[in-house]
């Protein structure tokens, strides 16, 4: 017994551990013009504020959301010459480039410029309103909605500076360069030794000693115990802000050696909200896709993917499953949803009008294994979704677990035309195969593979009749076929061909 137990346990906790890295690389697959709000990002200015009540030197700076609030922050500053910077949530900006014009004129290239005061106005026209295109936002870039008018500093080198939460070591992680700037990424690929990382327990929590490594790997040349309490200013915010990402780049010295948080970007943990109201009311839904924002009203998990196949899950690590078996039988998600354990009809339903939003899905896979979730609650959900919105797309239903014969009844009584499908596997070809009969236009099924085309009739869960080939056959004929059939591999998906 104690032997199960323990297999049991090791079970859970590789189970824990593949869906934590499963969701991770779906973050990094998804979509990477808006990101899901599971940890909030702040903009620059909104990040300064927060830093400087903790006792972090940042340069002065005024926001902007118009032309002329941008030329009165110019002239509040009083300098001849003032930093202009663009707020949107991803890196890389000064390197960036603005989207062209509907009439072809070429967009600003750069977000961050240095400019004389009397060129704000000009400056600010060319932002304001634009999509900035950086290495880090995708190439549909984002929305500039508001500009950050910045005192011009006297810095004379640039470090790296980031806190961040590390699941190897149990806590944070400070990792720091002495040189920094908007070329981070190449230099952390070319010369990875130029990166020192620091992790701080966190129940002791960041000591002298500790700070002091971390002044000495950026080369501070300045006040050395300054710069101490400067790293453990940037520390405290990450601790009393609960925050998951705190980093500065670049984390700068000026002429007198002083570090000055030249420009920073925080991320907070969204768990957090309850006390971090303050914070949290900062969040900017216009940098986020727009889908995720209503997904999170309702209490739902979406992701954007690139797909055509919506997938309405129960769970994470069904979700992660499901979309697995999809792209296994040659089909690609197009989302990321887990309506979770407690889901209600009305919830459900709002699920499919999120699904159904997204102009590329063909088909929705509804995959629920119920335990706390029940299954006539999402069968009644599938029902009135399907009435109010007049699905246009193939719904392929799979239950299983609580009350799944009541939520099968409800479906086979509603009278509506559900794909219904009695395992996953089956579900996920039930789903490509509703694709493809779809897009061949009257009911024939078409499969690709690299040499020829098969054009299937009659087909039933991915299975059909050969009625016709293009192209070279491996028999060297073509058009109707009556030899026997044989099983052959095409794209993803073994099927029964000529």
């Amino acid at each position: 017994p104690h032997i199960n137990q323990d297999r049991k346990k090791d079970e859970t906790m590789l189970a824990s551990a593949a869906l934590r890295t499963a969701t991770a690389a779906l973050r990094r697959t998804a979509a990477p013009t808006m990101g899901a709000v599971r940890n909030l990002n702040l903009h620059e200015y909104q990040s300064a504020k927060i830093m400087s009540d903790s006792g972090v030197n940042v340069p002065l700076g005024i926001s902007a959301t118009s032309v002329e609030e941008a030329v009165s922050a110019a002239a509040e500053i009083g300098d001849e010459e003032v930093v202009i910077k663009s707020q949107i949530l991803a890196g890389g900006r000064g390197l960036g480039k603005f989207m062209d014009e509907p009439d072809g004129t070429p967009g600003m290239q750069g977000g961050v410029h240095v400019i004389q005061t009397s060129q704000v106005s000009d400056y600010a026209s060319k932002m304001l309103g634009k999509t900035l295109v950086t290495k880090q936002s995708g190439p549909e870039g984002k929305p500039v909605n508001t500009i950050l008018l910045a005192k011009k500093m006297s810095l004379v080198r640039e470090m790296y500076f980031a806190i961040l939460m590390d699941r190897a070591t149990g806590g944070p992680m400070i990792i720091a360069c002495s040189e920094g700037g908007t070329s981070i990424e190449d230099l952390a690929e070319k010369y990875p030794e130029k990166i020192i990382k620091v992790p701080v327990d966190l129940v002791e929590g960041l000591t002298d000693e500790k700070a002091m490594e971390v002044v000495d790997g950026l080369e501070a040349t300045g006040d050395k115990s300054a710069a101490v309490d400067q790293i453990k200013a940037l520390y405290d915010v990450f601790v009393s802000r609960d925050c998951t990402m705190v980093e500065v780049n670049p984390l700068a010295e000026d002429t007198e050696g002083q570090l000055i948080a030249a420009d920073a970007k925080i991320g907070f943990d969204d768990n957090a909200v309850f006390r971090q109201k303050d914070v949290f009311s900062q969040r900017d839904h216009s940098q986020e896709d727009p889908r995720e924002v209503d997904a999170d009203k309702w209490d739902l998990n979406y992701i954007g993917l690139d797909g055509n196949i919506g997938c309405m899950v129960n769970g994470a690590g069904l979700a992660m499953s499901t979309m697995d078996i999809i792209s296994l039988n040659g089909g690609k998600p197009a989302n990321f949803l887990d309506v979770g354990g407690g889901a209600t009809a009305e919830q459900v339903k709002h699920a499919f009008e999120i699904i159904t939003s997204d102009p590329a899905v063909k088909a929705i896979l509804v995959n629920i294994f119920g335990g706390i979730m029940k299954c006539d609650i999402i069968a009644q959900g599938i029902i009135e979704a399907s009435q109010a919105l007049d699905l246009k797309v193939p719904v392929v239903v799979r239950l299983e677990g609580t009350n799944v014969e009541i939520g099968k009844k409800l479906l086979e009584d509603s009278g509506l035309k559900l794909i219904t499908a009695e395992d996953l596997d089956d579900a996920a070809q039930k789903a490509v195969a509703a694709i493809q009969e779809e897009s061949s236009g009257d009911g024939g099924h078409i499969m690709l593979d690299c040499e020829r085309v098969w054009i299937w009739d009659g087909v039933v869960g991915g299975r059909g009749k050969i009625v016709g080939i293009s192209g070279t056959s491996p028999f060297g004929v073509a058009g109707s076929c009556a030899l026997p059939f044989q099983k052959v591999t095409s794209g993803h998906a073994e099927q029964e061909a000529c």
